[in-house]
């Protein structure tokens, strides 16, 4: 069930510890708004002076108080933080907000510090925020310890970030967004991320939870959290660069970024990853976080959007933004057109986009008409209205923005339409987004109340569509959970990784490490050729020209071993059987230990074009088989899969097979940062591992 926050969002008594007149200090802020309610519960500022604050006599300390209080806010100077805590825990709190700064963010002395005081909080049975946060709030409970107000409403809001949360409340106000609950999230001492989220999934009053982060604490378990919140969860992080890669030493830790964890992660949890704010406020509105009865509604179970405009022009840009968004714009099948036909006039284009080619000018509820056609249809899953709707309600039916003859019955004639799409919409419930010139309209309002998303940028559009549709797969995958860790690798070499893998089943070709000539020639007795001559501890054998194939025979073998350790002097060699080639596809699979969500799997076209072409997808560690056949089926260049040009089809489900063993051993050894194999060959009649190597921490 997680750990009780009721202390923390609904307790009986609060004390802001650090209270001012002071307008330039934070206890005057937090005093002030925590002074919002004070009918709720008892609210005692303490300064250190007494006297008097905001108007109210201020005790010197919390045992003035003479009573127990059970949340107390702390912002003190970070000398008199420690004997703070004492106090609040001696006087009985039960939850800590802690506004003082200094700790570990501050260097080594700092974090001691913060770990002390935050086993003395466990110890004591409370719950400690922060340090270094701005505060918490909660609407539903009137508890204000913030120093701004945030608008009443359904997001649960968790942040590293004040002026972010400031600025999501700027952008949230047109599209209705309000807030249950905000929590500045400061160094998560001993209220974590995922403490938080799995509280607000409780709490009937939460509809959505807003992320912003930069330490996930225990990434894993956020994803967990998520993944089991029952309701959307909109992520925005920072560091999502590549420079982290620059440092790896494998092709997978080259190929993979912070973004590339993140984006893996909100898969499998199905959380929905953002970049700005903008974009977290565009998907938030989408997701039913404003208001409306439509705000709960399910999501749709497909991406086939219906595009429909008064207007060519943004007919055209609107399709572009939403197959750039995610979604998909087919043209309509010949019965679906018959039908809108029938609604339209003969200029009317109905093929996808839907053009009412000027017919909204003289008919407004042709719109309506129209929304009902594309709803009813079983090929059409979302609807995205674009262009000139609302403005006819907005400038009294002129198209240059003024009164023309007629306006007042055109402005009427499309409020009746917004209001009869609305009912179309009760009856057949799948997502509509509108995008409008004049989006605070009176038509437009219609709507927007009713819980249908109005934004006035079509790329804002698009995006809300398709966080509402979902994505593809139809819903999170799962968390995977972690096997027992195995004991630890004693031998990261080549055949030692080898070993490893060959052990858990992943097929290798014969091979033997040898030392010198006399080695190699006993090796070759041992199976036949054609072989491969590969010299070790080096990590990428091909760019230092210690890789030779489809060598014949002994004389062969022995002739490239003589040139090769003339030139590399390599301590060691790998004699191996030759693959056949003959029909197959080389794929690389990999695991990079990632220091917030752990190991992180990923699979792509491989071989010597690995890095070039970069056709790779991820998820979290360990991949089951199934999974892995989806990620093998998403690259770019998964028609090659299938076969192409005459050549067969390579069997993927062996391939799948394969990378839940690779996977599943990396997952089990929390000592390798790097684990790869590269290439795999994956051919009609199965899957053959060619190369490997693992980088420990």
């Amino acid at each position: 069930m997680g750990r009780d926050l009721t202390a923390l969002f609904d307790p009986a008594s609060v004390a802001v510890v650090g209270a001012s007149d002071d307008p330039a200090k934070y206890g005057h802020a937090v005093a002030s708004q925590a002074l919002r309610a004070p009918g709720r519960r008892p609210v005692h500022l303490v300064n250190r002076r007494g006297g008097t604050v905001l108007g109210r006599k201020a005790a010197t300390s919390l045992t003035e108080i003479g009573e127990p209080v059970e949340l107390v806010v702390i912002s003190v100077p970070g000398a008199g933080f420690e004997a703070a805590v004492d106090d609040a825990l001696a006087c009985g709190a039960k939850a800590i907000v802690a506004i003082t700064a200094g700790f570990a963010e501050a260097g080594a002395a700092g974090l001691a510090r913060q770990r002390a005081v935050a086993e003395r909080v466990r110890a004591a049975g409370a719950v400690l925020v922060g340090p270094n946060c701005l505060g918490i709030a909660d609407n539903t409970t009137e508890l204000y310890l913030a120093s701004d107000r945030f608008a009443p409403g359904g997001v649960a809001l968790l942040s590293q970030s004040g002026n972010l949360a400031l600025e999501l409340q700027l952008r949230g106000a047109p599209h209705g967004l309000g807030f249950s609950r905000f929590v500045s999230l400061g160094n998560q001492a001993d209220v974590t991320l995922v403490d938080l989220v799995e509280d607000c999934a409780r709490h009937e009053a939460t509809s959505a939870i807003a992320v912003y982060a930069e330490d996930f604490g225990d990434g894993r378990a956020f994803a967990r959290a998520a993944a089991a919140a029952g309701k959307p969860v909109v992520l925005l992080t920072a560091g999502r660069g590549g420079a982290s890669a620059r440092s790896a030493r494998s092709h997978t830790g080259a190929l993979t970024s912070s973004a590339d964890v993140v984006a893996a992660v909100c898969r499998d949890a199905g959380v929905e990853p953002v970049r700005t704010p903008r974009e977290m406020t565009v998907v938030l509105a989408a997701l039913g976080a404003g208001p409306g009865p439509r705000a709960k509604g399910a999501r749709a179970r497909g991406r086939r959007t219906a595009v429909l405009t008064d207007g060519g022009g943004h007919g055209a840009v609107a399709a572009d933004a939403a197959e750039d968004a995610g979604l998909a714009v087919p043209e309509l099948s010949g019965p679906a057109q018959d039908r809108l036909r029938s609604a339209l006039w003969e200029q009317s284009a109905v093929g996808n986009p839907v053009d009412l080619a000027g017919m909204g000018e003289q008919r407004p509820l042709s719109y309506a008409d129209t929304v009902a056609e594309l709803l009813a249809a079983d090929e059409v899953d979302a609807v995205l209205m674009t262009g000139y709707f609302g403005g006819y309600a907005a400038s009294g039916g002129g198209l240059g923005g003024g009164p023309a003859d007629g306006g007042a019955v055109l402005a009427e004639g499309e409020t009746r339409a917004a209001k009869e799409i609305v009912g179309h919409l009760a009856s057949v419930p799948k997502p509509l987004v509108v995008q409008s010139m004049y989006p605070r309209s009176p038509s437009c309002r219609v709507l927007a109340e009713a819980g249908v998303p109005v934004f006035a940028a079509t790329e804002d559009a698009a995006r809300a569509l398709a966080a509402m549709t979902g994505r593809a797969g139809d819903g999170p995958r799962g968390v995977p959970k972690l096997p027992p860790a195995a004991g630890p690798l004693r031998n990261p070499g080549y055949h030692g990784v080898r070993a490893l893998l060959a052990a858990a089943g992943v097929p290798f070709p014969p091979a033997r490490e040898i030392l010198d000539e006399a080695g190699l020639l006993t090796a070759a007795e041992e199976f036949d050729g054609p072989y491969v001559l590969k010299a070790l501890h080096l990590l990428h054998k091909s760019d230092a020209g210690g890789v030779a194939l489809g060598l014949p025979d002994r004389d062969a073998l022995l002739a490239a071993y003589r040139v090769m350790h003339a030139r590399l002097g390599a301590p060691a060699y790998s004699v191996e059987a030759m693959a056949d080639l003959t029909g197959g596809i080389e794929l690389i699979v990999g695991v990079n230990r990632d220091p917030r969500f752990g190991p992180v799997a990923m699979v792509g076209l491989g071989g010597l074009l690995t890095e070039t072409l970069r056709d790779v997808a991820f998820s979290l560690a360990p991949v089951p088989a199934g999974r892995a056949e989806e990620l093998l089926r998403s690259l770019r260049t998964a028609a090659l899969l299938g076969g192409v040009r005459g050549r067969p089809a390579v069997d993927v489900a062996a391939a799948a097979a394969v990378i839940e063993r690779i996977t599943t051993v990396a997952a089990a050894h929390p000592e390798i940062a790097e684990l790869e194999v590269n290439p795999l060959l994956v051919r009609p009649d199965g899957a053959l591992a060619l190369d490997a190597r693992a980088v420990l921490h």
